[in-house]
């Protein structure tokens, strides 16, 4: 089956991003986390995002490089692997310019020439050893794990999340799907982390699930079938410029996807990792240079501290790995 790669990205140093983001970005209505310097400050890294996928995951291909219209110097757009897209090239145009990430992960689907089979990636994940097709796909089917976490309800991500879940209780019944797809649900990969699914399988309610911080497969049918249910709340949330607490987020599409019983069982956790570099730079500079999982997020965060140092380490730790400059750079 053909695989593609969707990467948003953005680059705060731009000057008309930069007009943009100070027109639009008041606070009323949005959280301060939504229009914080670290949600969209770049490292730098993205050549070596580029390179991960060169050298350990070949068998991509397509590459959609998805910005608000914008292209690092160095990048060869030229390389019949790369589909620049702008946010205008397949997001409504009443709804941009747009800084939430979530709408713009609503429409990804839109995207002209997406296969039906694609994975995406913030640019803070990255590939750092050999990735196979069976990671992300196996039967045509996306890998991943799936098992109920309890999430609180005042922070502004897990209030989005359960407004997905609200959706899915309204579409699935979920006795129904956890007696049709059983072993889905309760597969012995999940280990430990499959212990709220056995506590809440009496209970008649979804509510939300474990959110692995990192590359996630899809189908693009699950995100066709979800708009056709969910039109009027995604389209309503669509006018949120800054993350606001009525959104939604790609999980619905991941926890649609998994309701229908379109994914095969797979621990992610066994060999990807997320990083929160205010409270692990050391322990995310030595998994990139012993290459100790096959994917990583490197979660910034506004109060890292020797931030300039942190990045430094960090890039001489992809240096020691992806050396090579790859068919992407000019």
């Amino acid at each position: 089956m053909d695989i593609d790669f969707v990467v948003t990205w953005v680059d705060m140093n731009d000057p008309k991003w930069q007009e943009d983001f100070r027109k639009y970005s008041g606070r009323k209505g949005n959280t301060k986390n939504g229009v914080s310097e670290a949600r969209f400050r770049d490292y730098g890294f993205l050549k070596y995002w580029f390179r991960g996928v060169e050298k350990f995951a070949p068998w991509v291909r397509k590459i959609h490089f998805v910005t608000c219209g914008q292209k690092p110097e160095w990048l060869d757009e030229s390389n019949p692997k790369i589909n620049l897209v702008s946010h205008k090239d397949y997001i409504p145009e009443q709804f941009l310019p747009t800084f939430n990430s979530g709408v713009i992960e609503y429409y990804l689907h839109k995207i002209p020439g997406l296969a039906e089979h694609f994975v995406h990636f913030n640019d803070d994940f990255y590939i750092i050893n050999n990735v196979g097709v069976e990671r992300f796909f196996k039967n045509g089917l996306p890998c991943d794990i799936a098992v109920f976490k309890y999430h609180p309800s005042w922070a502004q991500w897990y209030v989005t999340l359960k407004n997905n879940i609200k959706i899915i209780n309204r579409r699935f019944d979920k006795k129904e799907v956890l007696s049709r797809d059983h072993d889905k649900w309760f597969h012995k990969s999940y280990g430990s982390k499959a212990c709220w699914n056995y506590i809440l399988k009496p209970y008649g309610k979804f509510i939300t699930l474990r959110t692995p911080h990192n590359a996630q497969p899809y189908l693009k049918s699950s995100f066709e079938e979800a708009w056709a249910f969910a039109e009027k709340e995604l389209m309503e949330s669509s006018v949120n410029k800054f993350r606001s607490y009525n959104d939604y987020t790609q999980e619905l599409f991941r926890t649609w996807q998994i309701c229908k019983g379109n994914f095969e069982p797979y621990n992610t956790y066994i060999d990807t990792k997320m990083f929160p570099l205010m409270i692990k730079p050391k322990q995310a500079v030595r998994a990139i240079r012993e290459q100790s999982y096959k994917l990583v997020c490197l979660n910034d965060n506004v109060h890292i501290r020797n931030y300039a140092q942190v990045m430094e380490n960090i890039k001489d730790a992809f240096e020691s790995i992806l050396p090579e400059k790859s068919s992407f750079e000019k």
